[in-house]
């Protein structure tokens, strides 16, 4: 998957299952149920410039997803020790979808490397 895509995958895959997430715990919504959704917005916001190769944007991108797979972290343990799968499955996937956004990026760096 080349850099744009995996760009694009992993916002929309941020945005809807944040979304997703603060729908079904509407009840007791808790704020920090949008961060995930945020980070996603930026990250659409950053894709012209990902897919124009400018290596700035690119690189504040890969730093965000990291930022991102990192935070996901601390809600992963706390969906596992409140043993709720729909919550572990849906950070499992966001985490996931950074996972390959990262991994898509850096054999995006080492091709223009190469090619340079």
């Amino acid at each position: 998957m080349k850099a744009p895509a995996a760009t694009l995958f992993c916002a929309m895959t941020l945005i809807i299952v944040g979304l997703i997430g603060a729908l079904i715990d509407y009840p007791d919504l808790h704020p920090t149920a949008f961060i995930p959704v945020g980070f996603g917005v930026v990250l659409l916001a950053l894709l012209p410039g990902v897919r124009k190769e400018n290596k700035v944007i690119a690189h504040i991108a890969v730093v965000l997803v990291l930022l991102i797979l990192i935070a996901l972290i601390m809600p992963l343990k706390g969906q596992i020790t409140g043993g709720d799968p729909l919550g572990i499955a849906r950070v499992a996937i966001m985490m996931l979808a950074c996972i390959i956004a990262m991994v898509s990026y850096i054999n995006s760096f080492r091709a223009a490397r190469k090619a340079s």
